[in-house]
């Protein structure tokens, strides 16, 4: 449960946000991290770098990372929702947010999701567009976020907005924000399926600030990271509402999952 601590870093579920200066260097802080994407075979690679390999390179570097984050020790991580979502997700339209290499997004695209990857990096976007047309994918699109507002450009039918550790990274007012613009595509009976960090987790490593507890969690330069559990994610997405299919944490607290149903 939250408690009145806790609260405090809830805006009112009922007041608008409005897009402001704070909200852009949040942005920005992001965009310059996230240029640098998780790789579970090299730690983390740039994907500016990435655009330097020849196309049977970059095609060999995917799979490979596909295959070492699915897959071994790194099961319990990814490779069991892979394995859970590959056929639910099969020819629903997909909104991918923050795809990164697009370890996910390409992969469901291969099993027959209609996909759209977004990113707010534009190299990351570059890539996921490379990559989709080398792997032969006409049913994977990518997306560049320039800011809140360039959101309305996207379809307003989305079957499934699928959220992987990628609105955790800002002050919970701009997340909120983010997901509002987010929900005006998420048709009613879509699903909100989202990968986040327990509060326990924060607990276990030191109840540290926001903006330095990234650090901990994501490496250097990660400007923030904030836990979420299932009343928070509520309130981020409030007052759209939800039923709940799935709520839990895994990898020994680690992370923890949310797949949710809209009713209204």
């Amino acid at each position: 449960m939250i408690t009145r601590a806790d609260a405090a870093v809830f805006l009112d579920r009922d007041a608008p946000h409005r897009w402001n200066p704070r909200d852009r260097e949040s942005l920005e802080a992001l965009r310059n991290k996230w240029q640098t994407v998780p790789a579970a075979a090299d730690g983390r690679v740039s994907t500016a770098d990435l655009a330097s390999m020849t196309d049977a390179q970059l095609i060999r570097y995917w799979q490979q990372q596909v295959l070492v984050s699915t897959t071994g020790e790194n099961y319990s991580v990814r490779g069991w929702y892979h394995d859970l979502y590959k056929d639910v997700l099969r020819g629903k339209r997909v909104l991918d947010v923050g795809a990164g290499m697009g370890i996910d997004g390409l992969t469901f695209a291969q099993h027959g999701a209609e996909m759209m990857l977004l990113d707010i990096v534009p190299s990351n976007v570059a890539n996921t567009k490379r990559l989709a047309r080398l792997l032969g994918l006409s049913n994977c699109q990518s997306f560049l976020m320039e800011d809140i507002d360039s959101l309305k450009a996207l379809p307003r039918d989305f079957d499934v907005i699928w959220c992987q550790g990628s609105l955790i990274n800002a002050p919970f007012e701009f997340i909120r924000a983010e997901a509002q613009a987010l929900l005006e595509h998420l048709r009613v009976g879509g699903r909100w399926i989202e990968l986040a960090y327990p509060k326990q987790r924060w607990e276990r490593e030191g109840r540290l600030p926001f903006e330095k507890w990234g650090e901990k969690t994501d490496g250097e330069g990660t400007p923030w990271v904030e836990w979420y559990d299932l009343e928070k994610l509520r309130a981020a997405l409030a007052p759209a509402e939800f039923d709940v299919a799935l709520a839990f944490d895994f990898h020994n607290d680690d992370f923890n999952w949310f797949d949710l149903v809209r009713r209204a």
